[in-house]
């Protein structure tokens, strides 16, 4: 994650990130994607009082196809 990370802060895209947590989960998307994903990633406290953290990987994890064992998330 060293890239993103870079990028991340040299564009100051999220001045408040300090890192990445233990157990992250990363996904590619198109650069089409982009300016979508960059306001989910400012909501995201917001969007997960309605949704878990467990929820949304779970959904992620099937939207990319990603084989799991749901007794191994968090």
């Amino acid at each position: 994650m060293f890239c993103v990370t870079s990028v991340i802060k040299r564009e100051k895209l999220f001045r408040q990130l300090n890192g990445w947590q233990d157990g992250y989960g990363a996904f590619t998307y198109s650069i089409k994607e982009k300016n979508r994903l960059i306001e989910y990633v400012k909501n995201q406290q917001e969007h997960h009082r309605i949704k878990t953290f467990r929820a949304e990987l779970t959904e992620l994890l099937v939207e990319h196809g990603v084989e799991f064992d749901e007794q191994y998330l968090p």
